[in-house]
């Protein structure tokens, strides 16, 4: 109840201050490229149940069409507004609706495609969907820019199963093993002096 009431009050705070920036944002996505502004993709939350995902949307229309799942940084499908996006990590910001609707924490394992939660061993599904999947984690921190890992493989979602999924499963794992406010308080600053540049997320891999 206490981590429920947090993730309300946070996500509805940061819309209200954040309004402005969002509003901007939605704004340079339509008029950089046809289509919605959100992005709307289906994820595996809470006791398996899905649910559609909030993200800007930073790639073309229908791109899940054109491609997998896993999204290097040199991926054609990406917009140019969508590439600044996805740098900054600005394209997660909607996702504070996901919390506020109860379907989202804001830390907790990241929520999957149900491709890739199908993959789980019944160990990792009674775990980590034990749990309300959130915006940042420790496997967040880790592969903060996992785009750049993937740029230039000419298979990215092998390069994505064998080399990242594997790492963010065992620390998401510990995540739920170790969970509790302050450590979401820790894993919050770290994830906002990573976003703003003044760490490497990999380095807290194993903190």
């Amino acid at each position: 109840m206490l981590k429920r009431a947090f993730d309300l009050a946070v996500s509805a705070a940061a819309l209200l201050l954040l309004a402005p920036l969002l509003l901007l944002l939605a704004l340079l996505i339509r008029l950089d490229s046809p289509g919605p502004v959100f992005y709307r993709g289906e994820r595996v939350g809470r006791g398996g149940r899905t649910f559609r995902i909030f993200k800007f949307r930073t790639m073309v229309a229908d791109a899940e069409r054109l491609g997998g799942p896993s999204t290097a940084d040199d991926d054609p499908r990406i917009t140019r507004v969508g590439r600044w996006l996805r740098k900054r990590k600005l394209d997660e910001l909607p996702q504070l609706l996901n919390v506020l609707r109860g379907e989202m924490s804001i830390v907790g394992p990241r929520p999957e495609v149900p491709q890739y939660a199908a993959l789980m061993t019944p160990e990792e599904r009674a775990l980590i969907l034990s749990v309300r999947p959130g915006m940042t984690d420790w496997a967040s921190l880790w592969d903060i820019d996992e785009g750049a890992l993937l740029a230039g493989s000419p298979d990215p979602e092998r390069v994505y199963l064998e080399q990242i999924r594997p790492v963010k499963i065992r620390l998401q794992l510990d995540y739920v093993r170790r969970r509790s406010l302050l450590v979401d308080l820790r894993i919050i600053g770290q994830t906002l002096a990573a976003v703003v540049g003044r760490r490497k997320g990999r380095s807290w891999a194993t903190t």
